[in-house]
């Protein structure tokens, strides 16, 4: 069974990629093996593990962590809802 994801969890999926992309493809690619290897998982999977993407991204980005997650609240901007900002906290603890 495909389920459908919301709005709020196509917007920050997107904001996320971008973001990942514009730091380049090979680290991209290689949070998107690691989700796959490691949890079975994509990005689109992260909205209701977050601690997936959190793990990985640490892990492939190190001291860039926390520049990652400034990118994508910039990349959010006014899409930043309580549900949104949630899920970015999880990732900020």
């Amino acid at each position: 069974m495909i389920l459908s994801l919301d709005e709020h969890e196509i917007k920050l999926i997107s904001c996320i990629e971008v973001v990942l992309m514009r730091r380049g493809n090979v680290n991209y690619n290689l949070v998107l093996a690691k989700l796959d290897s490691l949890y079975d998982c994509k990005i689109r999977d992260c909205y209701d593990k977050p601690e997936y993407l959190k793990t990985v991204l640490r892990e492939v980005y190190r001291e860039d962590y926390d520049s990652i997650i400034k990118e994508i609240r910039l990349e959010l901007g006014e899409l930043d809802t309580e549900e949104i900002g949630d899920f970015m906290n999880l990732l900020l603890k």
